[in-house]
Formats: structure tokens, C-alpha cells, sequence
């Protein structure tokens, strides 16, 4: 029997991290030795207070259902963090904790858009972004970002962008793919447009260069999507949480309660000591990754290819490896075929990043320069490596 699949799971595109990531482990089970540098996961542990704290929620039986918004004590905690890193205040009410920022993406969306109601998105941005819209009934709008702006958003091309359907822009600092951020004066000046932010600050924790701001410091009208996987090394915990404002936060705990409960009990304690005491873990963590991040750029750039800026935050290197090959899809296979290197194809992240190739530095340093070892190795032998004393693409060819 031929059983039919619905119009709006059918229009979901794979996600291309995970594609190559499942195909460098078939290689691994068959003896290969594979450097994974496709996939946003912090190879720290997660912090021994955050363990502590779960365990002993769990000896103690926080096994049960909490408020479908989240422990209290934990969305006062989140309204403290807030309150100190950013000087915004925050209510507990405005908070809804869930598990993972994914699941609060598809209640947001499902809250803001009817049917053909239109989100502004960048490209390149999160690979996901485009299918939370469409499954929610949505209509995403690329917003093509230029390399000289940290594929950032500019003000002016979102107002050529709005129209009557328009229910808000997503933005991501840092960002993925890029690694950017937008300073305060940027903030700003997107806050000011006629339409709602939904801000994406999942990485923050994780900024090297310049000061970290949230959207809530320029606009109340404002989402905001948090939480514990990337600063705190807790992707499998599966913790986020969503900022709102009050006028749609009944609303999104309806959603909640229906469709996701509430999150897991005790993860929600590990949250607590996350934010109260992990906080010299998360720094800890970060110069770490710094150190990382500036060796990867300059070993990239030193083997050709184009790292038209330095990224600032999150944990990842978008790199142009167009005079290479054009279709990054069939590069990045190409590369961990013959290399054991898993890399993510930068048209994952949109049509904007087509051509480039997406470096994640969550793997230990000397990992990262075997990986590049094997990467100088392959373009040698494809006759790819740059002239001596050039580093990477002209910059009249930095176009995107």
C-alpha cells in the first residue's frame, strides 16, 4: 500500500550537517578515521556543578510533570541573567522553558503566522529557520546578506522586504554559519523597523570580540530564543527557553501544554546550577575556543580559502572555497571521501553560501590541524593550493 505523505512534511529539505555527519560515521564503522568538523556540538563535557545537581534531582525523585512554563525558580533565574548581562529586566512570566530552543520555533511560528503570513529570514542563516516557517504554514523570505556585512541583515534591505503579509524578522547573533554579531548601534537600528524581532541567542555565552547585546535592550516588543546547548555544553540535555512579550505568552503555553507538557523536570534543576554557578566553566570554555578560532581562520586563509572576515562568535568558520568547486554539496563529500574530513556544505545555510564550506572548531586543536594537514594534502593534489604568498581568494572575487 502506497501510503501518502502530507504536503508540508514532504517540503522539508534534509539537514545537510547531519546528512554528512551520518555518512562519516557509515565510514567510521568501516574503519575510517573521520575528524568531524560539521555539526555545532561542544566536545567539552558538561560542567560537574550542572551533574551534580541532576543527579541529585534525580536521587531525589524530580522525575515528575513541573508548570508548563518551567520551574519558577528557574525562569527567575534566566530574569536574573538577563538583569546583570544585559541591564534589561525580565519578567518570570514572560518566560516559557521547554526542551530546546527547536520545539519553542514551531510553537513561535505556529503563534505569529496564518497561512501565507511571511517571515523574513538571512541568507545564509540556520539551515532549519526556512522549514520551521513552511511547516507552520508560513512563507519564508530570503533576505540575500553580503559577506562585507558579517551576512548580517542591513535595515534598508528588511524595509524593501516588508509588506502587508509581514509578521517579523528573525535574526541570529552570534551567528550560524557565519559567526557574527551584531554590535548595539545594528541592534538598533533593526528594533526600529515597523515589525517584531525575533531574535535567535542561542550562542550567547560565546562572543570573542566586542561586547554581546541582547534585542531586549533596544526594543520590549521582542522574542527571544535562549538556552543551554551551546555555552554550557548541554546539547543532549535539550534545555531552552523563549522570551515573550505578555500579549502572546498565554497563547504559547496553550501550545505548550498540548503539544510538549513541560520540559524534563530534572534538566530543568541542571538549568539552575547552570546559571548560578557555571559561569567560570562557560569562560573556561570559551578562551578555549578562541584559541581555536584564530588558528583555524589563519591555517584556512593560509591554504586559500577566502575568510572574507574573522568571525566574532559562536564556533564556526564560513569559508569561501568557490575557486575550488562551486557546488559545496559535492566538495564537502568529495573532501570527506578522500580526506576522512567532515565539513558542512554551505548551501545547507541558503543559496547565499553557496560555494562554501562551514568549519565547526568543537573538535580539540590538534584535531583541527590533522583535519587541515589532510585538507593541504587534498588540494595539492587537485592543484588547488595558492601561489606562495597569496592566502586566498582575490578580493575583487568576494562577491556573494
Amino acid at each position: 500500500m502506497q501510503i501518502p505523505i502530507a504536503k508540508r512534511a514532504a517540503q522539508v529539505s534534509p539537514f545537510l550537517a547531519m546528512e554528512v555527519m551520518e555518512r562519516a560515521k557509515e565510514m567510521e564503522a568501516a574503519g575510517r578515521e573521520i575528524i568531524y568538523l560539521c555539526l555545532g556540538e561542544p566536545d567539552f563535557s558538561t560542567p560537574p556543578a550542572i551533574l551534580a545537581a541532576t543527579g541529585q534531582a534525580l536521587a531525589a525523585g524530580a522525575t515528575c510533570y513541573t508548570h508548563s512554563q518551567g520551574l519558577l525558580e528557574l525562569r527567575r533565574e534566566i530574569c536574573r541573567h538577563y538583569l546583570e548581562h544585559y541591564g534589561v529586566e525580565v519578567l518570570p512570566e514572560q518566560v516559557i522553558v521547554s526542551s530546546g530552543t527547536s520545539p519553542l520555533m514551531l510553537l513561535l511560528f505556529s503563534t505569529l503566522l496564518d497561512d501565507g503570513d511571511e517571515l523574513i529570514l538571512p541568507d545564509p542563516g540556520y539551515a532549519c529557520y526556512p522549514g520551521f516557517v513552511s511547516f507552520s504554514g508560513g512563507r519564508p523570505v530570503m533576505l540575500r546578506t553580503a559577506a562585507a556585512d558579517g551576512f548580517q541583515p542591513q535595515p534598508e534591505q528588511v524595509r524593501q522586504l516588508i509588506g502587508d503579509r509581514t509578521r517579523g524578522l528573525l535574526i541570529n547573533s552570534p551567528s550560524n554559519p557565519a559567526g557574527s554579531v551584531l554590535s548595539g548601534g545594528q541592534l538598533q537600528a533593526l528594533a526600529d523597523l515597523p515589525i517584531p524581532i525575533i531574535a535567535d541567542e542561542i550562542y550567547h555565552g560565546l562572543t570573542y570580540a566586542g561586547e554581546e547585546h541582547s534585542i531586549l535592550e533596544f526594543t520590549r516588543d521582542a522574542f527571544v530564543l535562549g538556552g543551554f546547548s551551546k555555552a554550557y555544553a548541554m546539547t543532549g540535555w535539550r534545555l531552552g527557553y523563549l522570551i515573550s512579550p505578555l500579549s502572546c505568552v498565554r497563547t504559547l503555553q496553550i501550545l505548550h501544554q498540548n503539544f510538549l507538557i513541560c520540559a524534563n523536570h530534572f534538566v530543568q534543576l541542571g538549568g539552575i546550577a547552570a546559571l548560578q554557578q557555571c559561569q567560570g566553566d562557560v569562560a573556561d570554555m570559551r578562551e578555549v575556543y578562541n584559541q581555536r578560532r584564530k588558528e583555524l581562520v589563519g591555517r584556512l586563509r593560509g591554504l586559500g580559502f577566502g575568510v572574507h572576515f574573522e568571525p566574532q562568535g559562536a564556533f564556526y568558520v564560513l569559508a569561501d572555497a568557490r575557486h575550488i568547486d562551486g557546488d559545496s554539496q559535492r566538495l564537502s563529500l568529495d573532501i570527506l571521501e578522500n580526506t576522512g574530513v567532515a565539513i558542512t556544505p554551505g548551501i545547507d545555510f541558503g543559496e547565499g553560501a553557496e560555494g562554501f564550506l562551514r568549519f565547526s572548531y568543537t573538535r580539540p586543536l590538534n584535531e583541527i590541524i590533522l583535519a587541515l594537514q589532510r585538507l593541504e594534502d587534498y588540494l595539492r593534489r587537485r592543484g588547488k593550493l595558492p601561489e606562495a604568498g597569496k592566502t586566498g581568494p582575490a578580493e575583487g572575487d568576494r562577491s556573494c
